[in-house]
């Protein structure tokens, strides 16, 4: 259930609220429970606000996220999307990370989507 309100909340901010909003800094350690276990997304300090003619968000000394957590593109382009707060290197990271229990990025094991990525390459060639 925490998944399913983390990704109402990116909904909410990226599509229903008044503006849009890319967060940025999506991961487990930006996700809160309350005292009845609901779900509070917090640390917005690297949030930025679409203009609403806008898709994208370009931060002028580089992407700003943490490390495991940026999508691809981000360092291609140097945008911020709604999609890359979705991406498999932020929602979809933060799902690997629940799932496999281990941190996208680990300075003695690497980055988890290698791990994962081997494991399904392994998986395929027993085939």
């Amino acid at each position: 259930m925490i998944l399913a309100d983390v990704a109402i909340a990116l909904n909410y901010l990226h599509n229903q609220y008044d503006h849009k909003v890319l967060h940025r800094d999506l991961k487990a350690s930006n996700i809160m429970l309350d005292s009845d276990f609901n779900t509070r997304l917090g640390d917005f300090g690297l949030a930025r606000i679409l203009d609403q003619e806008k898709r994208s968000y370009m931060e002028a000394n580089g992407i700003r996220d943490t490390l495991g957590y940026i999508a691809p593109e981000c360092f291609s382009t140097g945008k911020s999307t709604c999609e890359s707060d979705v991406f498999a290197f932020a929602f979809g990271a933060m799902i690997l990370e629940v799932v496999c229990g281990r941190r996208p990025s680990d300075t003695t094991r690497g980055f988890l989507v290698d791990h994962v990525w081997a494991f399904i390459e392994k998986i395929e060639s027993l085939k």
